[in-house]
């Protein structure tokens, strides 16, 4: 079972970047983190993790799921809210590829442009507000639904 782990914008700044919302995990903590975690639920569970500033990267990668990978565990950061290109790639490998997607904090307790994401509807689910474990729980929910 191969998982896409995909990261937005900013994301690389982790650790450093209002540590109040976000915790002082980094990227590379939450990586590690879920590779452990992909170990224990089963030796034949990869992690493929990434992070880009690029929308259009981000598109692309999304894109070139299909026949590749399993699933795909996506926190689009700001891109959330905005990227219609984002939304439109998970939908269109989304009968093959599922995703979940992933946020740090809870969107909702933020501004209200934040409150609507453009991207959840083309997940299976949503997970936020858990910080770096939101994307183990992704993992565990992701692992469990393709398992079935």
């Amino acid at each position: 079972m191969k998982i896409l782990v995909l990261n937005g914008p900013n994301l690389n700044l982790l650790g450093t970047r209002e540590p109040e919302i976000y915790g002082y995990e980094t990227l590379a903590d939450i990586e590690a983190e879920m590779n452990a975690c992909a170990s224990q639920l089963g030796p034949d569970i990869q992690i493929d993790f990434r992070q880009t500033n690029s929308e259009a990267e981000l598109i692309t990668w999304i894109g070139d799921t299909r026949g590749k990978y399993d699933g795909i565990i996506i926190n689009p950061a700001a891109l959330t809210h905005t990227s219609l290109g984002v939304a439109d790639a998970l939908k269109a490998v989304a009968d093959a590829v599922p995703a979940v997607e992933v946020h740090l904090s809870n969107t909702h307790r933020r501004e209200e442009i934040r409150h609507k994401s453009l991207t959840a509807s083309a997940c299976i689910g949503q997970l936020m507000g858990f910080q770096g474990f939101g994307y183990i729980l992704a993992l565990r929910a992701l692992v469990c639904e393709l398992s079935e």
